[in-house]
């Protein structure tokens, strides 16, 4: 039988760890890695029988590789503290973990409960990811944000979805939104890419058509529609805070 590790990575997820760490409480092993969490998040992980390894904040990448060295199993599934892991998606992953046909990684669809809603379009579904991997196989990308899994091999999709509590409520939205920008516009910076006036009309525009027109998000409502719009002002605000960056650098 193969044996399975999940990872976590955390900081101040006590509203959602415990539903996460649940969810995937089947693992051989659960492994979570805190960027300095000063709620009961790190109390809920060990409650629920994680190993918890507390890092300096180096990245999403950095921080995902940290964990993967840490896990002895033979398999890996990355998780983030506001996903679960359905009772289908988890019979679904033992099965093909120990099918002599496995693949070297796998994708999971993920489905997002944004503002109360699930949203079945919007280019948000199905997100498929791949989070699931042989452990010898698979690394993240050094990147301080939207870290990819690297893998060596195969890979196939699984059927059964995840599902993301991503925006409970628009507060959360924004918090995000702040935390995701500043680290996206640093790393533009640093590999050298440039604003340009034409990125505050061109590419937030190209996002809205992305999500509410060629990805039909007016099919999913209200919801629909400030996902498309609240995804151009992202672009916006990203492009906006790579400029700063380029006059404090005195490259403006």
């Amino acid at each position: 039988m193969s044996t399975i590790a999940a990872i976590i990575i955390t900081k101040n997820e006590e509203a959602n760890i415990g539903r996460c760490l649940k969810s995937v409480s089947w693992a051989d092993e659960i492994i979570v890695v805190d960027d300095g969490s000063t709620d009961r998040t790190l109390e809920i992980a060990k409650q629920n029988g994680a190993r918890v390894y507390c890092i300096e904040w180096q990245g999403f990448g950095q921080a995902k590789n940290h964990a993967l060295r840490q896990a002895n199993s033979d398999w890996i599934l990355s998780i983030d503290a506001d996903e679960e892991i359905t009772e289908e998606l988890a019979a679904e992953i033992k099965a093909v973990i120990n099918a002599a046909s496995a693949c070297n990684g796998y994708y999971l669809p993920r489905m997002t409960n944004f503002l109360g809603r699930w949203i079945k379009h919007s280019r948000w579904y199905p997100d498929y990811v791949l989070r699931l991997f042989r452990r010898e196989k698979g690394s993240f990308s050094d990147t301080l944000v939207h870290e990819k899994t690297l893998l060596d091999g195969t890979t196939d999709r699984l059927k059964n979805h995840m599902r993301h509590f991503s925006y409970p409520d628009i507060d959360t939205y924004f918090k995000k939104l702040r935390r995701y920008s500043d680290l996206g516009a640093r790393e533009m910076h640093e590999k050298g890419i440039r604003f340009y006036s034409s990125s505050l009309v061109f590419r937030p525009l190209a996002s809205f058509l992305r999500h509410y027109v060629t990805g039909a998000g007016f099919l999913d409502g209200i919801e629909g529609l400030a996902i498309a719009f609240l995804s151009a002002s992202g672009v916006m605000i990203k492009y906006l805070k790579l400029r700063a960056l380029e006059k404090a650098a005195g490259d403006d």
